[in-house]
């Protein structure tokens, strides 16, 4: 009779404590493992693996079979898996699988894979060295996928749960900019600083008379009847950007490694989340000195609002002068969160909320037809108003974490470094498509 999905649960359960109590002993007793001992460790290992196998195995079918209840009774149940992990079924119909994160990319990786290999049973020795291969991967901080900075998923099983969403911050301004990609090291682009527009009609030319002597600034004086046509004016220049490098770590100890689900809150948690972070920072206030970007609020020829009434109307005037002066569509405002908390609590001569109060949405998610993006890389009493699109991200590297012991004194003390970092340049292409307001009454 074929086990149930609980009793292979139970059985991987049994050998895994059972090897987990001999490790314990050997560690305790600071010694190696016996002959017998490394023997009854592998025979442990092995029925729990193959017990892990077992379970695997039913948790698959259970979810295709799910997967096909789904799709209809009209599809084929002769599936089967492909090279990239999708199920299909004989007609070619596919069944994607399950979005991973950037951490379950980490522990799906070869890399990854050959570091634990070189594990005695799944375990470092306190004296073994330990150093990762560099794992690319090219889905780190998109704003809107599963897999992205926009998304932040998390995995069910966390081994390091402890309240991480206290420490972070929606992050949403790289859904509004233009996201792009580069293979070099430095950019080259053309900023637009100006356009005059001259058009205007013009009649027929009734003399065929040269221009006349040159008037001021020796430029030569049309004649009249002369037909001219008017010039006008676009001034660019011309820019270039470095890729610069962002990156932080986290230590973990050698046994934690084994630990599947905090190797993935430190990378999908912590690492990804605080890439991104910095990245938004930088995008808004970033000085262009050193290894920082070039943010919008640090870019010359950024237009200003100054305070004009209220809040409300300071902030739609700026609106128009994206669409007046910058000539472009704003798509969106950003705000800090305190300035955020200004407009929510803002109430008509009835003292009735503008944007429904403690019992209604909350928050004022849309302002003047254009989305609110609330960010603490805006400082308070300023805001930003802009066709966002008319500012690129290029992506040179978008993520690679990598694993090492070789840092100070780690190797001596069981540590590991687990390294994130991202490579990318910023660019504002229009500055006057933009406007820095002042909310300071």
């Amino acid at each position: 009779m074929a086990k149930s999905m609980q009793e292979w649960i139970d059985e991987a359960k049994h050998y895994a404590l059972q090897a987990r109590e001999i490790a314990a002993k050997a560690e305790k007793e600071d010694r190696d493992f016996t002959p017998e001992e490394a023997t009854q460790l592998r025979e442990y290992m092995g029925k729990a693996t193959a017990a892990k196998a077992e379970i695997e195995k039913l948790k698959g079918n259970d979810e295709l079979r799910r997967a096909l209840a789904d799709l209809g009774d009209d599809i084929a149940l002769d599936a089967h898996t492909d090279t990239d992990g999708n199920r299909k079924t004989a007609s070619g119909f596919q069944l994607p699988s399950k979005k991973k994160t950037l951490g379950e990319q980490f522990l799906d990786s070869a890399e990854y894979k050959a570091l634990m290999a070189q594990a005695t049973d799944g375990r470092f020795g306190a004296k073994q060295r330990i150093q990762s291969g560099l794992a690319g991967f090219k889905s780190l901080v998109t704003g809107a996928s599963d897999t992205s900075g926009g998304a932040f998923v998390v995995p069910d099983q966390l081994g390091l749960q402890v309240g991480l969403d206290a420490f972070k911050r929606p992050l949403r301004l790289r859904d509004l900019v233009t996201n792009g990609t580069t293979t070099s090291d430095s950019i080259e682009y053309v900023r637009m600083t100006s356009f005059t527009n001259n058009a205007a009609p013009v009649a027929e030319a009734t003399s065929a008379a040269n221009p006349t002597a040159p008037g001021g600034a020796g430029a030569l004086v049309p004649n009249a009847g002369g037909g001219y046509k008017p010039e006008s004016g676009l001034a660019a220049q011309r820019i270039n950007t470095n890729v610069k490098t962002i990156a932080h770590w986290m230590p973990i100890t050698k046994r934690a490694i084994s630990d599947a689900a905090q190797v993935l809150t430190l990378i999908d948690a912590f690492l990804r989340y605080g890439l991104e972070e910095e990245l938004e920072d930088q995008m808004v206030q970033g000085d262009g000195t050193g290894e920082n970007f070039e943010g919008v609020s640090n870019v010359s020829g950024v237009q200003s609002q100054a305070w004009d009434s209220d809040e409300f109307t300071t902030l739609r005037k700026a609106r128009t002068k994206v669409r007046t002066v910058g000539r472009s569509i704003a798509n969106g405002y950003l705000l800090n969160p305190a300035d955020l908390e200004t407009l929510d609590l803002k109430q008509d001569n009835e003292a009735r909320y503008y944007f429904g109060g403690p019992g209604g949405v909350g928050s004022a998610q849309t302002l003047w037809g254009l989305p609110v993006i609330e960010t603490e890389a805006v400082p308070a009493g300023t805001a930003y108003v802009g066709d966002w699109r008319k500012a690129i991200l290029w992506d040179r590297e978008q993520a690679t974490i990598q694993m090492t012991d070789s840092h100070m004194d780690f190797f001596i003390r069981n540590l590991v470094v687990v390294l994130a970092e991202m490579r990318a340049a910023f660019g504002v292409i229009q500055p006057n498509a933009f406007v820095e307001i002042d909310l300071a009454a």
